[in-house]
């Protein structure tokens, strides 16, 4: 059986795909809003392609083969935290961790009980209350309480499941933003750039049978460690996330990658 064929469980190999560019990360609006987070110059998403079929079992040897991988070493861009340049891998990684992050959503209605709980006004002004921390952001408003405060009287308005979703994990961390970020006053520029990163990551096609439009990605958060600890060598953080969307049907791997710091002001 030639390498490659369905039924081989070769290593997965890789290519960069340097010409599929994103651009609901680069849009004049998501790169204002992105700066006013604090992300500006600090969240990238790459696109690489590989050789075998997808099997979601065999996730932990997909990951490690890719970070393994001589196409993948020089072109995988991550930030360094003590310089804040972009570097590419160019590391030895001895360790992955994968973890499945369900994707099933296909519509924005996901958020409309943020206004029937009245976390946000009908007008879409997200309502304010008293001052508090959750380590280390600040709660200002009732959106980062649901976001953040277990104990607080509206966090389940979503389900543990539901919090687990991608479509939540992405609008999470558009919210809670980088080091300087700056709070919006109304949900619309964080449902709206959701909506675009996630239409622009994630693959759909209709189901030839019922005709109705399905989820082909399979998602997965993704840890990389070196001799050292996490690499590159940076604080865990809540907001330094990298996932993996993987696209079974076209083959190919988006990354995206966001590391929490200062992001770029002018």
């Amino acid at each position: 059986m030639a390498a490659g064929e369905p039924g081989d469980l070769g290593v997965y190999s890789f290519r960069f795909l340097p010409q599929k560019t994103f651009q609901s990360l680069s849009t004049p609006q998501t790169t204002s809003r992105l700066r006013q987070w604090s992300m500006l110059g600090r969240i990238e998403a790459q696109a690489f392609g590989f050789d075998q079929t997808f099997q979601a079992y065999r996730k932990d040897d997909f990951v490690m083969a890719f970070f393994k991988d001589p196409n993948v070493i020089p072109n995988l861009k991550l930030l360094s935290e003590s310089s804040g340049e972009w570097l590419t891998l160019g590391t030895e990684v001895k360790k992955i961790e994968a973890i499945n992050v369900p994707c099933t959503q296909l519509s924005m209605s996901f958020f409309n009980r943020l206004y029937d709980e009245a976390i946000v006004r009908d007008n879409g002004y997200i309502v304010k209350c008293l001052d508090s921390f959750c380590d280390p952001f600040l709660i200002s408003d009732e959106l980062r309480k649901v976001l953040l405060v277990e104990d607080s009287e509206k966090y389940e308005v979503f389900s543990q499941p539901e919090r687990e979703e991608f479509l939540f994990c992405l609008f999470k961390h558009l919210c809670l933003g980088g080091a300087l970020c700056q709070y919006e006053d109304v949900i619309n520029p964080y449902l709206e750039t959701t909506k675009l990163i996630y239409k622009d990551l994630v693959s759909v096609r209709k189901n030839p049978q019922t005709k109705k439009i399905q989820i082909t990605s399979s998602i997965f958060k993704v840890t990389a460690y070196d001799s050292v600890g996490v690499c590159p060598s940076t604080k865990s953080h809540e907001q330094t996330f990298s996932y993996f969307i993987v696209d079974p049907i076209k083959r190919h791997v988006h990354v995206l990658y966001h590391c929490y710091g200062m992001g770029e002001v002018s």
